[in-house]
């Protein structure tokens, strides 16, 4: 059987949306940010079926929306160790043609200089200590939540963690079930410090929510919003309903 063969891009845009299917209305499973590489695994007329590089999410985007890629550049960019993310919730990259493009919070900005852009704002690289998680999760605070999305506006459960781990140096799967199987499991709240994470079931026992633990028994984690809400052995107690919205199945410790 013949060996497939890939090719490479990476995205040029602020988010580029990762579709299920070859539709624009299909589900958004999950986005680029700007700099984030991929392998294209199939192409069609106007898609093309990625595989994320950094946690291997696969799904289709517009071909119009990414940036081809060499397969020697590919290999020379994803071999960086500790890459340049933009730590401003908004920052810019300026095109030869000074035209700008808008870059979030958690871009890759490492490779702007394969797009020959120039970067102009904050940035951060390497492992931070474990304190600053929760000071970086703030910066998402109520942010939209977004199925599939990764930014500061919009962004799920799992993309929140994901993010605020990547920014500090560390890296996560996608998804939270996934996530649910990194780390130590904890027995107690008590037994956890800030940026430990807590996952959440349904009734049929599949993890569906994750969120960050923060001081004195609270959590900050994508309902609505990125928002903070109580945690005890039970789950999520939020204030204004009156009631527990998530129920607490394991906490971990990642770090």
């Amino acid at each position: 059987m013949q060996k497939t063969k890939y090719h490479y891009g990476l995205c040029a845009l602020s988010i580029v949306p990762i579709r299920a299917n070859t539709d624009q209305t299909s589900e958004q499973l999950s986005q680029l940010l700007y700099g984030d590489l991929f392998k294209i695994t199939e192409h069609r007329k106007d898609w093309n079926k990625i595989r994320v590089t950094f946690d291997g999410t696969e799904g289709w985007v517009q071909k119009n929306q990414v940036s081809p890629l060499s397969k020697e550049s590919y290999k020379e960019l994803k071999a960086v160790k500790n890459p340049a993310l933009s730590s401003d919730l908004i920052a810019f990259v300026s095109h030869h043609n000074n035209q700008l493009t808008p870059v979030l919070l958690g871009s890759l900005v490492q490779n702007a200089r394969a797009l020959k852009h120039t970067f102009e704002g904050e940035l951060v690289r390497g492992n931070l200590p474990k304190d600053q998680l929760v000071p970086t999760a703030l910066q998402y605070l109520n942010s939209p939540c977004q199925w599939g999305g990764k930014s500061p506006f919009g962004i799920d459960c799992s993309g929140l963690v994901q993010m605020v781990y990547r920014l500090n140096g560390y890296k996560l799967p996608r998804d939270a079930k996934a996530q649910a199987k990194e780390g130590e499991v904890l027995s107690f709240i008590e037994e956890s410090s800030p940026g430990d994470l807590a996952f959440f079931d349904n009734e049929a026992g599949e993890i569906v929510h994750v969120g960050i633990i923060m001081q004195n028994n609270h959590v900050i984690h994508a309902y609505g919003c990125v928002r903070i809400d109580r945690l005890d052995q039970t789950g999520i107690f939020n204030v204004e309903e009156g009631c527990y919205t998530h129920h607490l199945r394991v906490i971990k410790k990642i770090l």
